[in-house]
């Protein structure tokens, strides 16, 4: 699984890629230049590319609009890509209002909080309680959740969640999560992170040659 992650990461990334070159006015791309800006190797990019088919000409390169089209298709880009908040804190009001994510099509449908005090159906973003939340994901078919409760309330969460057509979780609560083969979870640890960027600031300014 791990394998397919790190392809599928490379995939996302030239194609975020491409789609800046095509921005610029750019019609076609080698897979040197694809190497460059993505900080693999030409060959890499290569054997990625002929995983799926995807083919170009040496002397004339990839045509960017072609291979955008097919990693669209490989990535899932050409459906639509909702999610939901389950935890709607401080962390989760921020995910709902994250303007980030219409840039890059996914769209916040729904949150789900037990606190009546903030549930409110008739919001941009509508808030229902939490008990709603195994009728709604099957209804709108939804398949990635970002899960955003205290630690106590994420492995009953996971285990809900689990019970839907729902196939992912982006956990930020603060405890690391194991999924399976149909149903992937991303650990995101913000205080884990922050810690380990000071760990290697303090390395690199103690480890310095000749210190």
């Amino acid at each position: 699984m791990g394998g397919n992650q790190e392809v599928i990461r490379r995939l996302a990334k030239y194609r975020n890629v491409m789609q800046k070159m095509k921005a610029l006015g750019l019609v076609k791309v080698f897979s040197d230049n694809l190497a460059d800006a993505c900080g693999v190797s030409a060959s890499l990019v290569r054997k990625d590319f002929s995983m799926f088919s995807i083919t170009g000409n040496k002397r004339g390169g990839y045509r960017i609009d072609d291979i955008v089209g097919k990693l669209n298709l490989l990535l899932g880009k050409d459906k639509k890509q909702k999610i939901v908040i389950v935890g709607c804190g401080k962390l989760g009001q921020a995910l709902m209002n994250h303007n980030g994510f219409p840039r890059v099509g996914i769209r916040v449908v729904a949150a789900f909080d037990s606190d009546p005090e903030i549930l409110d159906a008739e919001a941009p973003i509508p808030i229902f309680h939490v008990k709603r939340i195994r009728e709604y994901i099957d209804a709108n078919k939804i398949k990635v959740a970002a899960l955003t409760v205290p630690e106590p309330a994420a492995l009953g969460m996971v285990e809900t969640l689990k019970k839907t057509c729902c196939r992912g979780v982006i956990n930020f609560a603060p405890i690391a999560l194991k999924g399976a083969d149909d149903f992937m979870i991303q650990n995101i640890n913000i205080e884990q992170e922050i810690e380990n960027l000071f760990y290697n600031i303090h390395f690199a300014e103690t480890h310095r040659p000749g210190t």
